[in-house]
């Protein structure tokens, strides 16, 4: 990996997604919540609804992946799981460590948003050698 792997525009291509994906996930939720949908069940649904527009924005707009791959599904499903305990984890150490609140989800939303765009970019959509320039 260099640093001439990496381009701004993609990096906020990125952003832009996660943004979607997250408020997408947001809106879901409260409109099942209030709704009167159980909060495990609201939350679970929301959560897969954001992952889904995750997913399709950055294959197709982010990451530029137009060939369909149910290979890519489950390496994305995989690096959602495997994220969202490393957020978990970095979430309470540093809740034991400083006990701000704030501070330990900056910290686990930050690593695992920096996990997630190197998963994405070089294990998910990662692109053939032939196809890279």
């Amino acid at each position: 990996m260099k640093l001439s792997d990496f381009n701004i525009k993609e990096i906020l291509k990125f952003l832009v997604g996660g943004a979607s994906a997250v408020v997408t996930d947001a809106l879901v939720y409260f409109l099942l919540q209030s709704s009167g949908t159980d909060l495990f069940w609201a939350k679970a649904v929301s959560f897969v609804c954001g992952s889904i527009v995750g997913f399709v924005i950055n294959k197709l707009w982010t990451f530029d992946a137009k060939k369909f791959s149910v290979i890519e599904i489950l390496k994305y499903c995989l690096l959602y799981a495997c994220t969202a305990s490393i957020n978990a984890l970095v979430n309470s150490v540093v809740l034991n460590i400083s006990s701000y609140y704030i501070l330990a989800f900056l910290c686990a939303t930050g690593v695992s948003t920096v996990l997630n765009f190197l998963g994405q970019k070089f294990f998910v959509f990662k692109k053939p050698k032939e196809e890279e320039h």
